[in-house]
């Protein structure tokens, strides 16, 4: 009997994204149940009724929420292709930065905020921002991916770097990434982007930006 598996998304969530690709990279195979977030389902909020977000994990009918906590339960479920280190203190490493992806980039509170303020508070979080980019970057130093030669739960936990930050600097105006400043960086979105299995799943960047772009004038629009 199959293995039932299935994904509450949002397409346009990097949260969710993080897991679609973590069952590609196992070869897992799942179904995607895409949610409405201004019209949750009561299946979703049934299974996540803490935060009543996306995404949830539906595996055997028993649902797990919170992405990195999905990303943990993939790899002590699926052992093929590991996402995370052997060694019990590379391993720990790799949760560090996990979090610190959830506390300070991802959650976006710097990269998100430079993103949808303006004047001196903009020009605030855009310096916060970078100093986080600036922790990756020398993260990153000698390396192809955060994970070494391949690609790990950091990785995936940094998708929002390689794809929706370049969105949001456009519909901001801004520039946060700097080849020149973040060349690590850089060349690891390069080396991200190549992967199948990353590209399979990832929402098209006009259809983000057409989203971002709404989002940017229903906030101008309230001011």
């Amino acid at each position: 009997m199959a293995e039932e598996v299935k994904v509450f998304r949002s397409w346009g969530s990097p949260f969710s994204y993080r897991v679609e690709l973590a069952l590609r990279l196992k070869g897992v195979a799942y179904e995607y149940i895409e949610e409405d977030l201004s019209n949750k389902s009561t299946l979703l909020l049934e299974y996540n009724p803490v935060h009543k977000k996306v995404p949830v994990l539906l595996h055997h009918g028993k649902p797990i929420a919170e992405s990195l906590l999905i990303l943990e339960y993939i790899e002590e479920t699926w052992q093929e292709n590991p996402i995370l280190p052997k060694d019990p203190r590379e391993r720990a490493v790799a949760r560090f930065w996990c979090r610190f992806l959830d506390d300070k980039v991802s959650e976006m509170f710097a990269l998100w905020m430079s993103c949808w303020t303006e004047g001196e508070t903009q020009q605030n979080f855009m310096e916060q921002a970078k100093e986080c980019l600036h922790l990756l970057e020398e993260e990153l130093k000698g390396k192809k991916f955060f994970g070494g030669d391949s690609i790990g739960m950091v990785d995936i936990a940094a998708s929002s770097i390689a794809h929706w930050l370049g969105v949001l600097e456009e519909v901001a105006g801004i520039s946060l990434l700097d080849e020149e400043k973040y060349p690590n960086l850089c060349k690891w979105t390069e080396e991200f982007l190549k992967s199948d299995a990353v590209m399979e799943c990832l929402p098209k960047r006009a259809n983000l930006l057409a989203l971002f772009q709404t989002r940017k004038q229903a906030i101008s629009s309230v001011k």
